[in-house]
């Protein structure tokens, strides 16, 4: 920095002042980066944020149940522009609904001193995330709720989003109306369950226990359930799918069996090049964007001092049904 300063003819102060992205003349900050860049300077942003009062590294972690699964990525790329908005660097780790390995990002990132986290909970570990707010780390949980106090959440209504899935079956004249659900600790899949016995309820249809298969994790898992409850004597007419790729193992399975065009399918969250298919795949939206947006701002309400130290704010955003094809297939004549 002292040899930026000497080639720009200005004093180390302005430098800093520069490098800190504090206001200065524009014929001063021009002189000043001409001389790093011809002197090869690079900003020490960890030194920086020692000699800072409030200890600030201008960075947030992420931690995600997967970032290769589609809902995780639009999550993260949402995250990643409020961040950069806001002059942050956005770090990011999976779990694999592993809570050793939540456990595990939690303490790195907080070792790091990321100013804040948005965390997908396995919800097993919510002293740990009551530990980093109370070491001083906001935190903010998206898609699952949690017990951890002043911890702030933002979800979408998933039980009023099967619900709607339900009825919309029923309508078509579905009776036998089968579920499959994801890992029974995850807070969505016991929500999306709620909402399914819900809507049945709703709408006066019988609960078949033997055609709901719950405890999934993952498309192989989904393909096995799916044809284990094709094969029955009494077969679903239709199928509501909990998690975005469970309702890719569903599919995998209709369309082995060469049932796409017969059994109706209803997924929760919507999935790439679903549109595509013949017929497509319908199914019950959450706006990933608008989840991370809601997500950052409360993280920033919380280090901008706005709620500090209050009790912990939960958003609800809608879902939203999309019609392509696979959801609006009518009950066969003895369904």
């Amino acid at each position: 920095m002292r040899d930026v300063a000497t080639m720009a003819g200005v004093g180390i102060a302005t430098v800093s002042r520069v490098v800190n992205g504090k206001p200065v003349t524009p014929d001063l900050a021009e002189r000043v980066t001409r001389a790093a860049e011809s002197l090869g300077y690079r900003h020490d942003l960890t030194a920086s944020s020692l000699r800072r009062a409030d200890r600030r590294t201008s960075t947030l972690g992420l931690i995600l149940e997967d970032a290769a699964n589609p809902f995780s990525a639009a999550l993260h790329r949402a995250v990643e522009d409020a961040a950069a908005e806001h002059g942050m660097l956005l770090l990011a780790g999976s779990t694999d609904e592993d809570p050793v390995r939540e456990r595990g990002l939690l303490r790195t990132f907080t070792a790091r001193r990321v100013d804040g986290l948005i965390v997908v909970p396995t919800g097993q570990n919510d002293t740990d995330l009551d530990a980093a707010r109370r070491a001083g780390t906001p935190v903010v949980c998206v898609d699952r709720r949690t017990t951890a106090p002043q911890v702030d959440t933002v979800t979408v209504d998933n039980r009023a989003g099967v619900r709607a899935a339900v009825k919309r079956l029923y309508e078509a004249g579905h009776r036998r109306i089968g579920f499959l659900g994801d890992l029974r600790s995850i807070w969505t899949a016991e929500e999306r369950y709620a909402g399914f016995v819900e809507g049945l309820a709703e709408v006066g249809c019988v609960l078949h226990p033997s055609l709901v298969r719950r405890g999934l994790h993952g498309a192989q898992a989904a393909q096995q359930a799916t044809r284990e409850l094709l094969a029955l004597a009494h077969a679903p007419t239709a199928l509501v799918s909990g998690q975005n790729l469970l309702t890719v193992g569903a599919r995998m399975t209709l369309q082995e069996l060469r049932l796409q065009r017969r059994v109706a399918l209803i997924g929760f969250d919507d999935l790439p090049l679903a549109g595509l298919l013949d017929p497509g795949i319908s199914v019950i939206a959450q706006d990933h964007a608008a989840i991370g947006r809601e997500a950052a701002g409360l993280l920033f309400d919380r280090l901008g001092g706005e709620g500090e130290g209050g009790p912990a704010r939960h958003r609800v955003l809608p879902t939203r049904y999309l019609a392509r094809g696979s959801g609006e297939l009518p009950a066969p004549e003895d369904g």
